[in-house]
């Protein structure tokens, strides 16, 4: 029997304080020049992976753990955190 496939994460902090989990491998539309994201508000969006990263620092495990804990409630049972990705399109 195969295991579930894991859903790849990338936890970013904004200056602010706003921690944003981004789904690199997860496009958001047909397009494909965007990726899926999700923040505590707002939830689901689309987020310009490049852009996100280019203004943000990365989530230490304390910053990003109740956005964990959300994500899980909603059915992200699987996730495998990554600090980088290269998401599948080219911006």
């Amino acid at each position: 029997m195969a295991g579930k496939r894991q859903t790849r994460v990338v936890f970013r902090r904004f200056k602010e304080g706003d921690v944003i989990a981004l789904f690199p491998y997860m496009p958001w539309n047909a397009h494909g020049n965007s990726v899926t994201s999700y923040m505590h508000t707002g939830q689901h969006a689309a987020a310009d992976y490049a852009g996100v990263i280019a203004g943000t620092r990365p989530a230490t495990e304390e910053e990003y753990r109740e956005l964990l804990a959300e994500l899980k409630s909603v059915g992200y049972d699987n996730l495998y955190i990554l600090r980088r990705a290269t998401p599948k399109f080219n911006p």
